[in-house]
This record gives structure tokens, sequence and C-alpha cells, in this order.
């Protein structure tokens, strides 16, 4: 918040009422009246909720919005120097066409060496054109003959390395609903093509492409490459810190910086350094929207929610997050066509609601997904989905639909075999207690079950069931004797 009002107090009068104005033709009036409260007046953040009518959440979100949009203005109102040499590179046709030769090769020259700094890889490629072309009746015609043939492969090389990478996230995506070693080693293979192709060139666009993927291979996929002789992955992402930091008016950079911001996070978070993992938490937090939407293509947004769904258990706050998720995705549509994405999105939301004891509003959200996806390739990931319904109906006392739907899990699991889920043949066998009519000593069955339930290695990385805390709670809510 401190951050927050020191760039506000720092803002020009002519970019301040600039802001101002545009909030308000938006229609955000809080927002603008919090932009003006912050600038003008020497009031707390209590009594800014107060006078603005909202609560803690809404408060952080309205915040979070408010410095997004200040950042959206101010890199407006910068002059991209990448935007001026694309401008330059259209213009060399006028420039070859109405000035002498010695002046369009010197600017041709002056141009060559800013989009090499900037990695521009495509409009190198039509600067070397020009002077290969212009240099036709010269000895530096094979020069530069050479140095085009090379861009087009280096651009072709770029265009290859982003193609993998996204690639890589789809593949990852079903992966994590299958756990089928196939897949893994599919997964490997890319992650292995991408080292090939970015080590072909010393260039820092492929640097930050691939270590987008590599810390999330490290992390998720095979552990071992963390071993002696590789790049240790903080020193990673201080390398991807300092390219940043170097080509900061570079648009990709610009908004690649919250993907690495995530990655920091799963890494302090994977290896239980909490206290590291905060200092990202929040910023990420604030754009879990924006990352499930726009980012799928550099990295696998849905191990956010998971990060989420584990730290909120962890500090015991498990019930805050569906309020939460109201402001939070209140502009989100998930995409139905990206199946893994979508499927961890509405198993979050489910399993939000039931922590805020909304139970009926959990089953609307699973049933909904189990008549708009088709989910035949993934049968665990539907006997998982399925299970948590079924805590559902047993907490709304729904019987009739509890035993429907525990006979076609029963089918499912008959299916793959017993010994592919046997945590989830133990959780509904929780919820058959539930709703038996015998009533006689139901809470220590249950809690029995649970010693039994948590002895078991949880190998799926899809896996709802797994942020279901089986604490009193749970207990009280199935057991009523």
């Amino acid at each position: 918040m401190a951050k927050l009002k020191h760039i506000i107090k720092q803002l020009s009068e002519e970019d301040f009422r600039a802001i101002h104005d545009q909030l308000i033709d938006s229609n955000a009036d809080k927002s603008a009246y919090l932009l003006k409260s912050m600038r003008e007046k020497r009031i707390s953040d209590a009594k800014i909720m107060e006078e603005l009518e909202v609560n803690t959440n809404a408060y952080y979100t309205l915040r979070s919005r408010l410095n997004q949009k200040i950042e959206d203005y101010l890199l407006q109102q910068m002059e991209s120097p990448r935007t001026d040499l694309l401008k330059k590179v259209a213009n060399i046709n006028e420039t070859v066409f109405t000035k002498k030769r010695a002046i369009t090769v010197a600017t041709l020259k002056k141009l060559e060496k800013e989009l090499k700094d900037y990695d521009l890889s495509n409009e190198l490629t039509v600067v070397y054109k020009t002077l290969k072309k212009l240099h036709v009746n010269t000895e530096e015609h094979f020069s530069y003959s050479k140095l085009y043939n090379e861009h087009v492969a280096y651009m072709l090389a770029m265009d290859k390395a982003e193609d993998l990478l996204a690639e890589y996230f789809k593949k990852f995506g079903y992966y994590s609903l299958t756990g089928d070693e196939v897949d893994r080693l599919g997964l490997t293979l890319l992650q292995r093509e991408v080292d090939n192709v970015c080590n072909l060139y010393q260039s820092h666009r492929l640097y930050i492409y691939q270590s987008c993927l590599n810390i999330f291979h490290r992390l998720f996929v095979d552990p071992d490459l963390n071993g002696e002789g590789q790049e240790p992955i903080e020193d990673i992402m201080k390398q991807a810190q300092l390219i940043f930091d170097t080509y900061y008016l570079d648009a990709i950079y610009y908004h690649l910086q919250i993907v690495f911001e995530f990655l920091s996070l799963l890494y302090y978070d994977h290896y239980k350094v909490f206290r590291k993992a905060e200092e990202y938490y929040s910023s990420v937090n604030d754009k879990s929207s924006l990352l499930l939407s726009n980012f799928s293509l550099y990295t696998y947004p849905p191990t956010l929610l998971h990060t989420k769904l584990e730290r909120h258990l962890r500090l015991g706050t498990e019930g805050e997050l569906c309020e939460e998720n109201v402001e939070l995705f209140e502009d989100y549509e998930s995409d139905v066509n990206d199946i893994p994405k979508h499927l961890n999105y509405v198993m979050y939301r489910a399993i939000c609601c039931y922590y805020a004891g909304k139970f009926n509003d959990a089953a609307k959200w699973i049933n909904n997904l189990l008549n708009d996806v088709s989910m035949r390739r993934f049968p665990n990931a539907v006997l998982e989905i399925k299970a948590i319904l079924a805590l559902q109906y047993c907490c709304m006392q729904d019987f009739d639909l509890f035993n429907q739907l525990v006979n076609s899990v029963q089918r499912q699991i008959r299916i793959l075999g017993k010994d592919q889920c046997d945590d989830i043949v133990i959780f509904i066998k929780m919820l058959k207690i539930s709703i038996s009519p015998a009533k006689r000593d139901k809470s220590n069955k249950i809690r029995s079950l649970i010693t039994k339930h948590k002895s078991i290695e949880q190998k799926r990385f899809f896996s709802p069931s797994r942020f279901i805390r089986m604490d009193d709670r749970f207990v009280d809510l199935l057991g009523d004797d």
C-alpha cells in the first residue's frame, strides 16, 4: 500500500488529472475516489474502506486494479524505442528511394545495431535483405547474403522456440490429468528440444523462453535436473531479472515479468521457503485472472490455484477464499476448450465454496463442469471430480443424488482397478459411513479411515481431493453421532 501511495504522490499534476479523468469516464468512481484520497488526504486505509463501503478483500482488489491502471497509463506515455525501431523498418523502402546511397547505408547500419540490441530477428532480416541488394556490385554482397541467411535461420529458431514452449505447457496440462509415463516422456523430449534450439544462438530472448520452461520442468516434471552441473534456479531468475531491467522498455519483457514472479512463488513454495514465497504471493495473486487468461503459452497458470489453496489451508484461512474469488475473478471467463485449465479453475471455485459452507454452490460448479466438458480421455480426473461432488451431496444430505453418483463412481473404480485409486476408495467409504442409517460411532470410524487415507502416497498431479482437509470440521460434517 505504501508503494502505491508513493507512486500516486509522485505523479505530475497533468498525469494525475489524466488518470483521474480516465477513471471517471470509465465509470470507475471508487477507483477515482481512492486515487484522489491517496494523493490529497491523510486518512487511514480503514477510513477509506468505510467511506467506500467495501470490505478488506474488496479494498485490496480495488487497490490492485488502480495500481494496474496507473502502470498501463505510464507505459503508454513512454516513448518506446522498440516501437520507434519498427517504424524505421517500415520506412526502409522510402529511405532507399529518396536518399543518397551513402546515407541509406549509414542509416541501415545504425538500424542494424539497434535491432541487435533488442533482439528483433524478423526486422533484422529486412535490413540485411536491403543491404544485400544495395551491395550487389561489391564484395560485401556475399557478407550481407550470409548475414541475411543466418538471421532467417535465427528467426525460424525463435518461432520454433515459441511454438515448442506453447506445445510443452499444453501437453503438461494433459499430463497433469492422465499421469501417463508416455506423456511425461513427451514433456522431457520437448524440454530437450527447446534446449537444443535455444543453445544454437547467444540470445537473451531465447534465454528467457528457455528459462520459462526449464524452471517449471525442474520443479514439476524432472527434479533430477536440479543436480550437480545445472545452473541453480535462483541464478536463472536473477539473470532473467537482469535482462528485464536492461530492456525495461521491451513490451514482451514488461508482461513476462509476472511469469517470473509466478515461477519464483512456485519455486519457494515448492521448497517450503514460505517467507520468501510471501514476497511474491500478493502481486501474483492480484493478477490471478490475468495470469490464467493470457499466459498459458509461457507457463501453466493452474498451479497458482493449487498454491493458493495450500497456502490458505496452511494458514487456516481457507474460508476467506470464496469471498475473495468474487472480486478476483469478476471479469474472468474460463476457456472450456482448454480442458485442463478449465477443470482446475472450476474445481478450485467449488472447493472454495465447500470451505465457505456453500455446498449447493459447489455442487452447481461441478455439475456444470460435467455437463459442459467431455472428459472421456481422463477417467482418473472424472473420478476425482465426482468424489468431490459426492462430498457436497453428503453435506447437503441429498441421499438420492449421492447414491446415484456413488454407484457411478464405484463402477469406474472397478474399471480402473482399486490399486489405481486407493485414496478415492477410502474417501468414498467415509462418505458412505456418513449417510448410513446406522448412527453408532460414525465419527470414530471416519477418523480411523482418515488415518489410513493419510498413509497413501498421492501421485496424481490433478487431485482436488487432496485439498479437502480431513480435520475436526470434516468429521463433524460427516459424523452425526
